[in-house]
């Protein structure tokens, strides 16, 4: 069997590794990666390069990114990358070629594949996020894939709702990211900080703000009102930044976490690309989470950590009891803030399922097209 990864970013990049460590070596299967989006942008971080190229038989590159982020740069983006996988379906042929996500990149590479009658396999559809266009490309991802492995039973029926009179394949597999978190040798605080030169001994915020792509022009004052929080803030804790996505609107926020960091450069971090083992060495040891993206709200709770949402672009996806819903005001921010200093959540996280990489597994091992 001939199985294909498409991956556009650090972030689902990350998501992928359980189930290609399962993969990697199996007897039935040959494994190809194909890599686009900002995995190819050197603005981005040329992620690329963090990748181990001997987990697959061949690493496809294909650039798609335009270095702009307003709505015409990203539609623009959206059509050259349909464009470039036309031709790439035309030329490639597997059985199942898994895609992840919610990306407009990854949409536009999904439905460029629709005429081909590409194999697609799910990963996270069902998913709802009101506060960000994605809402719309992950059921458009969704509607062209055949397979589907969802994060929770409440995602897989929504699957089925969407698919109705399809006959699909539809399961339950939980979150992969969480499938490694239990056994996973995180760095130790030393390690971490001959890598990053942060001492995660200090009193430290995880933070993560992408834009809000539906309501984007309210991006500026959201930016401006969380400045003002982080400016008053870095003085108790040491502010760990992850940057934004391309997004529209995106730039926005990178410009405001720069301007920070310049005026607070002691306590102010900027990381364009930490990588799963350090991202989550860094949760691991945090204080708490502020932000708007999913990793807050599906990864977070594994680790024992509260997380302060922000805003309307997660509005709609399943939280466990660890998210503190939050607008983008700095009063509020402030007092939920104050609210969970020295606590540590003890709760479930609703994401996750032991051996989701395993279910996917087995499906591969018994499929027979």
């Amino acid at each position: 069997m001939k199985i294909a990864i498409l991956t556009s970013s650090r972030a689902d990049y990350g998501i992928y590794l359980p189930l290609i460590n399962e993969l990697q070596n199996k007897s039935f299967c040959t494994l190809e990666l194909i890599c686009f989006g900002t995995h190819l942008s050197k603005f981005h971080g040329y992620t690329i390069d963090n990748i181990d190229s001997t987990k697959f038989l061949k690493i496809h590159k294909i650039e798609n990114i335009i270095a702009n982020d307003s709505p015409n740069s990203i539609a623009t983006s959206y059509g050259l990358t349909s464009l470039k996988f036309a031709d790439f379906w035309d030329l490639n042929k597997f059985d199942i070629v898994f895609c992840l996500g919610d990306r407009y990149e990854m949409a536009a590479a999904v439905l460029a594949g629709i005429p081909y009658n590409v194999k697609f396999a799910h990963i996270h559809g069902g998913e709802t996020t009101l506060g960000a266009i994605d809402n719309i490309y992950r059921h458009s991802i969704s509607l062209a894939s055949k397979i589907h492995f969802t994060s929770t039973e409440d995602y897989a029926d929504k699957i089925k709702e969407l698919k109705k009179g399809e006959k699909d394949y539809i399961e339950n597999v939980g979150s992969l990211s969480l499938d490694s978190i239990k056994s996973i040798k995180l760095l130790t605080k030393s390690e971490f900080f001959d890598k990053w030169k942060i001492e995660l001994d200090k009193k430290s915020i995880l933070i993560t703000v992408h834009p809000e792509t539906v309501a984007f022009d309210n991006n500026e004052r959201f930016s401006n009102e969380i400045y003002q929080v982080f400016s008053e803030i870095q003085k108790e804790y040491q502010l760990i930044v992850t940057l934004p996505n391309a997004d529209t609107s995106g730039s926005i926020f990178r410009k405001m976490f720069h301007e920070l960091k310049e005026k607070f450069s002691e306590n102010v971090f900027l990381i364009e690309n930490f990588g799963s083992l350090s991202y989550f060495t860094c949760m691991n040891y945090c204080d708490f989470l502020i932000g708007n993206t999913s990793s807050g709200i599906i990864e977070a709770a594994s680790f024992g950590k509260y997380v302060i949402n922000l805003g309307d672009r997660q509005k709609g996806r399943l939280c466990s009891e660890n998210i503190i819903q939050t607008k983008f005001n700095k009063n509020e921010i402030i007092s939920n803030l104050n609210s969970l200093k020295n606590k540590k959540f003890e709760g479930e996280n609703v994401y996750f399922k032991k051996n989701s990489s395993k279910l996917i597994l087995n499906f591969l091992t018994n499929y027979n097209g």
